[in-house]
C-alpha cells in the first residue's frame, strides 16, 4: 500500500509539474509575441514622426532632385561640381550628368533631360542663337539672357564672375624670339606653322571656319583635330605651333605659353553663366539660392588658379570643389 500510495504520488507531482513548466513556457510564447508585436508597433509610430518632422517622402525626394550637367572640358565639370556640392548642402538629391561635348547639354536641357549646366554667352550667342560675332559683353548677355527666356523657357543666371574667352596661343619663346603680340604678327608665320584645334572650335560658327578666314590663316597643312586638353601639351612639345585654348587654362601659364591678341576682336565675349530651367527653379526653391551666391564670385585668376589645381596638379575636381566652396563659406 506504502509503495503504491509513493508511485501515484510521484506520478500526480510530475503531471503537475509538466503542466506547470507548459504554462511557464505559454507564457513565454505569449510574453516573446507581445513583445514583437510591440516593437513593431513603435516602430511604425516612429516612423510617422519622422515622416510628419521632416516631411520626407518619395514624392518630395523626386521633387528635390536636380540633374546637373556639364560640358566635356576641366572647368566646366568643375563648375559643375560646385553647383552639385551646394544643393546637396541644401538637402536637395543631385543627379550628375557630366562631360556631355558639343551641343549635347543644350540639347538635354531643353528637352528636360537635366535641369542647369554652366555654359558661356558667346557660345549662347553663336552657336546657340546664330547671331554674328559681336563685342559688347553687356549687349551679349542682355540678348541671350531675352531670347533664352522666350525660345527655351530658360533662365540665364547673373555672371559667375570671369570670362572665358578663346585664347589663340602660341610658344612663349617663339613669341619672344619672333616678337610676336597679336594674332596678325603670328599670320606671316603660320604657311610654316602647324596647327591644333579641338572638336568644339574646329565646328563651331564663331571657331575655325570663321577665325581662318577673319585673319587670312594658312598652315602648312589641314589644322589637327584634337582632344582640347592634348593641345596644350602638343604645343609644348612641339607637335603643333598654335592652338587655340581657353583664357583660364591653368596649363597657359604652366607650359610657358603665350596668348596672342584679338587685335582685330573676332571673339565674342565669353562671359560664364549657368543655365537653368523655370521649371526647376519653381520646383526646387535651393537652386535660386545658388545662383544668387555664385554671382559675381569666381574672378578669372581664381578659376585659372582652380583649373592647375586639377590639370596641373592632378587633384581630383571634387576635392577642388568643397575646397574653394569652404574658402569661400558657400
Amino acid at each position: 500500500m506504502a509503495l503504491s500510495a509513493d508511485f501515484l504520488l510521484g506520478f500526480f507531482e510530475r503531471q503537475f509539474d509538466t503542466k506547470r513548466i507548459r504554462s511557464e513556457q505559454s507564457r513565454t510564447s505569449s510574453v516573446r509575441k507581445w513583445v514583437g508585436v510591440s516593437a513593431a508597433v513603435l516602430l511604425i509610430l516612429l516612423g510617422v514622426v519622422l515622416y510628419r518632422n521632416t516631411g520626407v517622402s518619395s514624392a518630395r525626394i523626386a521633387a528635390n532632385r536636380v540633374a546637373v550637367s556639364t560640358k566635356d572640358f576641366t572647368e566646366s565639370v568643375l563648375l559643375g561640381e560646385i553647383v552639385a556640392q551646394m544643393l546637396e548642402h541644401r538637402y536637395v538629391e543631385v543627379e550628375r550628368q557630366f562631360e556631355l561635348g558639343g551641343n549635347l547639354a543644350h540639347d538635354a536641357l531643353t528637352s528636360g533631360k537635366i535641369d542647369v549646366y554652366p555654359e558661356y554667352t558667346g557660345t549662347a550667342f553663336t552657336a546657340i542663337l546664330h547671331h554674328a560675332p559681336i563685342t559688347d559683353p553687356n549687349s551679349v548677355y542682355q540678348q541671350v539672357r531675352s531670347e533664352y527666356g522666350q525660345k527655351f523657357n530658360v533662365q540665364v543666371s547673373d555672371p559667375l564672375g570671369f570670362s572665358n574667352d578663346f585664347a589663340i596661343l602660341v610658344r612663349a619663346d617663339d613669341a619672344r624670339r619672333l616678337k610676336l603680340k597679336t594674332i596678325s604678327d603670328a599670320v606671316r608665320y603660320a604657311p610654316g606653322w602647324r596647327a591644333g584645334f579641338g572638336q568644339d572650335f574646329m565646328s563651331r560658327q564663331d571657331g575655325y571656319p570663321g577665325f581662318s578666314r577673319a585673319y587670312g590663316l594658312k598652315f602648312s597643312e589641314p589644322p589637327r583635330e584634337m582632344d582640347l586638353s592634348l593641345t596644350y601639351r602638343a604645343l609644348a612639345e612641339r607637335q603643333v605651333d598654335l592652338i587655340a585654348g581657353n583664357s583660364t587654362d591653368g596649363l597657359i601659364a604652366a607650359l610657358d605659353l603665350f596668348q596672342l591678341e584679338d587685335d582685330k576682336h573676332y571673339f565674342p565675349p565669353y562671359q560664364a553663366v549657368l543655365l537653368v530651367r523655370m521649371d526647376t527653379l519653381q520646383r526646387v526653391p535651393a537652386l535660386a539660392d545658388v545662383l544668387k551666391r555664385l554671382a559675381n564670385a569666381i574672378s578669372t585668376d581664381e578659376m585659372r588658379r582652380l583649373n592647375y589645381e586639377i590639370d596641373g596638379k592632378k587633384r581630383d575636381k571634387k576635392d577642388v570643389a568643397r575646397d574653394w566652396l569652404a574658402s569661400k563659406g558657400l
